[in-house]
């Protein structure tokens, strides 16, 4: 179980975050929607390792891992996170991304060639492991950033609109792969968007977020039955 218990993160008097509470189980994705500047990617950067908050925790299946005195590394968090511009390294092959982040402790290079191989398979870059990110079309590139993200093998995975920029088949398809790593791999994802239609596809859990508050948060069934208020009705496109 990963949870955030009263998250609050302030800049100067600005309050980016306030107070925020959820949880999520293994095998289930929470969507994360709001408008730009509702301080969705400072939520996940809180929950990944990246800055401290200044009020509330992060628990990693029981672990205190941030608080305003305490922040456990994120190599150290059993999650893995997706950035918006992938953060590729542009002098590593697609199997030296993987091999990077690879507990490759104990393991023949005929072993760690097999798990990289498997990885790739299982998000369709089979042949690929020799390429570079610019000899990899959009598409291909975020594939490349989902199978490192399962070279460390994490938990959890953390997701800030990593599809935002593809066109509309090739979005379906990578929506397709991260639901693939919910059932297969009984992963957790944390996905962040503002795109509606995503959220409601990928979503067992919706969680809508405005002026770094949560305004909603329920399964996706029950969000969408049941509104808070009107801005999650007029976000959601509900009636």
């Amino acid at each position: 179980m990963l949870a955030a218990e009263n998250l609050t993160k302030r800049y100067g008097n600005a309050e980016a975050l306030k107070g925020l509470t959820f949880e999520l189980s293994s095998g289930e994705v929470l969507a994360i929607i709001g408008p730009s500047g509702c301080g969705k990617t400072t939520l996940l950067r809180l929950v990944a390792g990246f800055e401290s908050p200044d009020e509330g925790r992060v628990l990693i299946d029981g672990v205190e891992v941030s608080s305003p005195v305490r922040v456990l590394a994120p190599s150290k968090r059993r999650l893995s996170m997706i950035f918006q511009d992938l953060a590729l390294w542009p002098h590593m092959t697609v199997r030296e991304h993987i091999e990077f982040v690879m507990n490759k402790k104990n393991k023949s290079k005929d072993v760690i060639l097999s798990n990289v191989d498997r990885i790739l398979k299982d998000v369709d870059l089979n042949g690929y492991r020799d390429r570079y990110p610019h000899q990899l079309s959009g598409g291909e590139k975020q594939r490349l950033a989902i199978a490192r993200a399962l070279a460390s093998n994490p938990t959890y995975l953390l997701m800030d609109e990593p599809f935002s920029n593809l066109d509309s088949i090739l979005r379906e398809e990578l929506q397709g792969a991260v639901l693939d790593l919910k059932v297969n791999h009984q992963m957790g994802v944390i996905y962040v968007t503002h795109n509606v239609d995503e959220a409601l596809t990928l979503a067992d859990k919706m969680a809508v977020m405005r002026q770094g508050r949560l305004e909603q948060m329920g399964s996706k069934d029950n969000v969408l039955s049941d509104p808070k208020n009107e801005f999650v009705r007029r976000l959601l496109k509900i009636g």
